[in-house]
C-alpha cells in the first residue's frame, strides 16, 4: 500500500512519520537536529530517517524509532522506498517550489539545496515548504478547515506564521514568501520585530507580543495588578497572563484585549485581501480557546468592509502539534 512520509524540521528536533492517504499514522521517529553541524549532516540525517521510516513501515507491527542508523546514506537500499509516494518537509523558513531553502533562521541556513540533495539521496519526489504552511495544509486536508476551498491558518506562538489555501491548493506566492502573515505591517509599535522592521503583525498578536506589552506596562509600576509579583519572580508567561485575566485582573485583561484588537485587525486585512471561507487559529495561544476567540469575534463585529457579506468564521485549529508532520506528509497531494 502506498504511503507518504512527512518530516518536521525544527531547530531542536527532526520529527518524521509515515502516513496513509487517509492520514493514519503508521510509524514515527524523532532525533535531535544538532544545528551546529550545518546543512550537509542534517540533510543526511533526514535521508537516513526516511529510509528507516520506510523500513519500519514494512514491518507487521511498525512503531516509534528513536535513533539514527550510523551508516552512510548510500548504504541504504532504494528498494525500501518502493511503497513511498513522496517525502514532504516543513521548515521554519522560506523555500521555493523545488525545495531550495532561501533562508531558515533557526538553522542558520541561507541558500541551501535541501530538495535537490534529498532527491539525489532518495530518488523519489521531495517537497519542501514553510512549517506553518504545511500545518495549514494539514488542517485543510484532515482538520477544521476541511471542505473549504479557500482558508487561512494562523499559528500564534513565539511569532505568527500562516498557511494560505486557495482553490484547495497551497498558496505561497511567486518566491515562496507569500504566506508570511506575521510580517504584515499593522502599525507603529514600541519595539522592532526580529526581522528588523517596526510594525509587523507578530509584534502585536503573538505570545512574545503579549509578554512584551505586559512587561512594558508593568515597568510603569502598576502595583495594583496580580502580575506584579509574578513578573518580579521571573515566572511571567503568556499562559499566566491569560490565567490572571480569567480571574479578573485588570491589567491582564488590558493586555489580552490589546492582543485581541490587533489580531482582529490582522484578520480584517486577510478578509479584504483573500476573503477566505474560514480562518483557523493554532499555536500556543490558541489554547486560550473561547476566552480569546470571543474577544476577537467581538472586535470584528461592525468592522468588516462589506456589511452585507457573511465573512469566514474564526475557529480554533484541530490537529495541534501533529499538524506539521501530517501536512508535510501530504505535500505530495498538493504538488504531484
Amino acid at each position: 500500500m502506498k504511503r507518504y512520509i512527512g518530516i518536521d524540521l525544527g531547530g531542536t528536533a527532526i520529527k518524521g512519520g509515515v502516513f496513509s492517504r487517509e492520514g493514519e499514522c503508521i510509524c514515527t521517529m524523532e532525533v535531535p537536529t544538532l544545528v551546529e553541524r550545518g546543512f550537509e549532516p542534517i540533510a543526511e540525517d533526514i535521508a537516513r530517517m526516511v529510509f528507516q521510516l520506510a523500513a519500519e513501515n514494512e514491518k507487521s507491527e511498525p512503531g516509534h524509532v528513536t535513533s539514527i542508523e550510523n551508516k552512510a546514506v548510500g548504504a541504504f537500499s532504494r528498494e525500501s522506498l518502493k511503497n513511498i509516494c513522496s517525502v514532504g518537509i516543513g521548515i521554519p523558513g522560506i523555500a521555493d517550489g523545488v525545495g531550495f531553502v532561501k533562508f531558515c533562521t533557526n538553522l542558520a541556513w541561507t541558500g541551501v539545496p535541501l530538495g535537490e540533495r534529498l532527491r539525489g539521496y532518495l530518488g523519489i519526489p521531495v517537497f519542501v515548504d514553510n512549517d506553518a504552511t504545511v500545518a495549514g495544509y494539514a488542517e485543510s486536508v484532515f482538520g477544521v478547515t476541511k471542505g473549504a476551498k479557500n482558508s487561512v491558518f494562523i499559528t500564534l506562538g513565539t511569532g505568527i506564521g500562516g498557511g494560505i489555501i486557495v482553490n484547495n491548493h497551497i498558496y505561497s506566492g511567486s518566491n515562496g514568501a507569500g504566506s508570511e502573515i506575521g510580517h504584515m505591517m499593522i502599525g507603529d509599535n514600541f519595539y522592532n520585530c526580529s526581522c528588523g522592521r517596526n510594525g509587523c503583525f507578530e509584534t502585536f498578536a503573538s505570545a512574545t507580543a503579549l509578554l512584551k506589552y505586559a512587561e512594558f506596562r508593568l515597568s510603569e509600576k502598576k502595583d495594583d495588578s496580580s502580575l506584579v509579583a509574578i513578573w518580579k519572580s521571573g515566572q511571567l508567561t503568556a499562559k499566566v497572563i491569560f490565567d490572571e485575566a480569567k480571574k479578573g485582573d485588570r491589567l491582564a485583561n488590558e493586555v489580552v484585549d490589546r492582543l485581541a484588537y490587533y489580531l482582529a485587525k490582522g484578520i480584517l486585512n486577510l478578509y479584504d485581501i483573500l476573503d477566505p471561507e474560514i480562518i483557523a487559529l493554532g499555536g500556543g495561544l490558541s489554547k486560550a480557546g473561547d476566552f480569546l476567540l470571543e474577544r476577537v469575534r467581538t472586535k470584528l463585529q461592525g468592522n468588516t468592509l462589506v456589511k452585507s457579506i457573511q465573512y469566514g468564521d474564526i475557529v480554533m485549529a484541530k490537529l495541534g502539534n501533529d499538524a506539521g508532520i501530517v501536512g508535510a506528509a501530504m505535500l505530495g497531494l498538493n504538488y504531484l
